[in-house]
């Protein structure tokens, strides 16, 4: 009797399993497939520039690394976005950077009132703040691929706004600390909703305003549930795609330089294409019948006395490194 006869029948489907096992890894080395979960809608600019990302990064690695795109919370909720990203549970991800304000101020610095309100003040201030967002994401073995910023924010609401007193006791919707808190101060009641729920939330009467870009509100078809929009360029808030460090630096160097040249060109793309939103969605907006308007001199006047009030809340909280943001901005 040979030797092979002598193994039993269950080692040698052990062994042959071991061997099927061994070359689907090789194989599975030489590609990567990343799934990577968003939170808006495919018709979203954000979502648009990320699968022109995905489609780079294919082309630049020849296929050797893949990103399937999961949009609209389908794979991942937003809150649990970054959580996900950092667990591993998935390599890649988007996620609005003021989501997490609660862990660090630092992360709440592009959503203080009035502290940059133009493209210009906004890249700047990015540029002061972006030393400080990688430190705070490396410490949770993430690393930050790059930003886009969502057009100046604007209040919405079913009525006429004049001045804060029309907003007194309103349902106001806020999507992370820095809106709770104006909503706060402008003397409404602060509620947290979705963007997947606004309109179901103003239909239902669960809120009756909200401060937020043209963007998202015409993509939630507010004309369906509200009538006035005023542009007060509050503050232009930036998405973020994150990658888990670990499956970052799992690629090779070839697949790692190839994501970060095709994250350059999606920031680059994404500023210009967040300053054409700007207009075009503005336009859609009064296009469907919403009254588009500047802000009162008074709303002005008062919503910049709150954003003074925030500003200086933030960099109380934000300490010795927020202080070393607000020089490196300033200068």
């Amino acid at each position: 009797m040979s030797f092979s006869n002598r193994i039993p029948k269950a080692g040698a489907r052990l062994i042959a399993a071991a061997a099927f096992g061994l070359a689907s890894a090789t194989v599975a080395s030489a590609q990567t497939k990343w799934d990577m979960p968003t939170p808006y809608g495919d018709s979203n600019f954000h979502t648009q520039n990320i699968a022109q990302f995905a489609e780079d990064v294919a082309a630049k690695t020849d296929g050797s690394l893949t990103i399937q795109l999961h949009t609209a919370g389908s794979l991942v909720k937003h809150p649990e976005i970054k959580n996900a990203v950092r667990r591993g549970l998935a390599p890649i991800g988007e996620v609005l950077i003021s989501r997490l304000s609660n862990e660090d101020p630092v992360f709440a610095v592009d959503s203080v009132p009035f502290m940059a309100n133009s493209y210009d003040a906004a890249w700047k201030l990015y540029q002061a703040s972006k030393p400080a967002v990688e430190e705070k994401l490396a410490e949770q073995g993430l690393k930050l691929l790059y930003t886009v910023p969502w057009p100046p924010q604007g209040i919405y609401a079913k009525k006429e706004i004049n001045s804060l007193d029309d907003m007194k006791g309103l349902k106001f919707r806020a999507y992370n600390t820095a809106t709770e808190r104006l909503a706060q101060l402008a003397g409404a009641v602060p509620t947290q909703i979705e963007v997947s729920d606004i309109p179901t939330a103003f239909s239902t009467g669960r809120v009756d305003a909200m401060i937020t870009s043209p963007s998202t509100g015409a993509n939630s078809k507010a004309w369906d549930f509200l009538t006035h929009y005023y542009d007060t360029q509050a503050w232009l808030p930036k998405n973020m795609v994150i990658v888990n460090q670990s499956a970052f630096d799992g690629l090779s160097e070839a697949e790692q330089a190839a994501v970060l040249e095709a994250a350059a060109e999606a920031e680059t793309r994404g500023w210009e294409a967040s300053k054409a939103e700007t207009e075009s969605q503005t336009a859609i907006l009064a296009e469907n019948g919403i009254t588009v308007s500047a802000p009162s001199a008074t709303l002005q006047a008062e919503m910049e006395a709150i954003g003074e009030t925030m500003v200086g809340e933030w960099e109380a909280e934000a300490g010795e490194q927020g202080a070393a943001i607000v020089r490196a901005y300033s200068n």
